[in-house]
């Protein structure tokens, strides 16, 4: 495969074949620091993707809230 991997591209693949993607993971895996505008580009492109927001704590204690982006199956 000689194509470069768009964000978005990588975004999808993860969505399709990982599963639920969070800011952290999107960083980590890919160096996407903006995952919430890929998913936007994404569902203007047509894709359903829904989104869940989620309280947990960082590695202070302190309670932070972020977004599970997940793709939905197409009916």
């Amino acid at each position: 495969m000689g194509e470069k991997m768009t964000q978005c591209d990588m975004v999808l693949y993860h969505l399709q074949n990982v599963g639920p993607i969070t800011t952290a993971t999107a960083f980590l895996e890919y160096g996407i620091t903006r995952l919430a505008s890929r998913i936007c580009d994404l569902r203007k492109k047509g894709y359903k993707i829904s989104s869940v927001t989620t309280a947990g704590k960082n590695r202070f204690g302190k309670v932070i809230y972020f977004s599970t982006y997940t793709l939905e199956e197409v009916a």
